[in-house]
């Protein structure tokens, strides 16, 4: 077999390998694997980025026996309280089930946790366990039961958004060979189901002087590269503190909320400031076309003047037509639906931090977009990536 070129990777592409490892829903071995990169490398960019933000501290001092045994025996707690946070991540909610799905889980992850450490966890005896193990249930029903605790661990990962579509691939990205057939009849089974959206068309009032862009886009969504297309668009998120405004930008191609922004009042600041974000984060190419629907925030000469120093092009919707703005659109109808409508609020800081949490943590590096071939928008983009790394070599 002939030796593989060796590739060279940016430190952005790097940083999305590392985030999709923190996301938590595959282990480093399985990116490497997904994303065709070796598992080493990948290690010891996780490693790296772990490093870079440590807090720096000062040369170590020498310790005495008794406090190297202590420091031993606090790393032993810290090993301990991690695997049972991991435990309890795992298996989210099964401390709700009954005994069976309990055994269940520990049966299928006795690989990778300590029996006796996973029933002390899950609270049950390890003797219940055994005398489950025995009691000759067939094997379907066993992988039924495991199943079924896969399942509702990625429906946990998706935040209770996912529906047997979305959840049967997230098993497949995890190695679960299953058919979508089965994971549906079990979902129905167990009463699984996914948050409902509300539909959504929200139209703008143009009715403003100010010079209207053409529909440069003409609803064209399928963009075969990233930051080539840019859509925008503004919404609003209630809190005890009053009305909240969300500013996003999203990246056509990959479906990747590339900037945001949020504010008190619905204004030129506000867009501008997503926009500022997005330029940072992404420093694209001259060329990009901007689309936006024909509110008078992206019609003013402060916005327009700020596309013109990016070298973007300005591209707007056709008046009262929310549909061509659909894309910027459906992110705030997933948002809202997902995230936003089932919350209350406090204040603008605490909207802000869940909207900060559900865009990088999750919409950006975890949920399945079916847009694109049920991948994240990072996951999307790395492969984008690796195919021209690919293609020059």
């Amino acid at each position: 077999m002939a030796k593989r070129k060796r590739r060279i990777f940016t430190a952005e592409f790097k940083a999305d390998a590392v985030r999709l490892c923190r996301a938590g829903d595959r282990s480093i071995g399985q990116v490497a694997r997904d994303l065709d990169l070796g598992e080493t490398a990948l290690r010891a960019w996780v490693a790296r980025a772990e490093d870079n933000v440590k807090a720096d501290v000062g040369p170590a001092q020498t310790l005495a026996i008794a406090e190297r045994s202590e420091l031993g025996e606090l790393r032993k707690r810290v090993k301990r309280l991690e695997m049972e946070r991991d435990i309890l991540k795992k298996a989210n909610g099964l401390l709700r089930e009954g005994e069976r799905m309990r055994f269940a889980f520990i049966h299928a992850e006795k690989a990778i946790w300590p029996v006796i450490v996973t029933c002390e966890v899950l609270r049950v005896s390890r003797s219940g366990y055994y005398a489950w193990l025995g009691r000759g249930a067939s094997a379907r029903e066993l992988d039924d039961d495991r199943l079924v605790v896969e399942i509702k661990a990625a429906h946990s990962t998706g935040r209770g958004n996912y529906g047997s579509p979305r959840v049967h691939r997230a098993l497949r990205k995890s190695g679960r060979r299953v058919g979508r057939k089965r994971v549906a009849r079990l979902m129905r089974r167990e009463g699984i189901v996914a948050r409902r959206r509300k539909k959504f068309c929200i139209t703008t009032d143009s009715k403003h002087p100010d010079p209207i862009a053409p529909n440069v886009l003409k609803r064209e969504f399928a963009v075969a590269r990233p930051n080539t297309v840019w859509v925008t668009d503004v919404t609003y998120v209630w809190t005890l503190q009053g009305w909240l405004y969300l500013a996003a930008i999203l990246d056509l191609c990959s479906r990747r909320v590339v900037g945001w922004a949020t504010s008190a009042h619905n204004d030129r600041e506000l867009a501008l400031a997503a926009l500022g974000s997005a330029y940072v984060t992404r420093r694209p190419r001259p060329g990009l076309l901007h689309h936006s629907d024909r509110g008078s925030v992206y019609a003013s000469a402060d916005y327009r003047e700020r596309l013109t120093s990016f070298s973007m092009i300005a591209s707007m919707s056709r008046k009262g037509d929310c549909w061509d703005n659909a894309v910027a659109e459906s992110f705030f109808a997933t948002i809202k639906g997902e995230m936003l409508d089932h919350a209350t609020f406090e204040t603008h800081a605490e909207a802000t931090s869940a909207i900060a949490d559900y865009v990088d943590s999750f919409y950006n590096v975890q949920r399945l977009h079916s847009s694109i071939g049920y991948l994240s928008p990072v996951e999307f983009e790395l492969r984008l990536n690796l195919n021209k790394i690919r293609e020059a070599a």
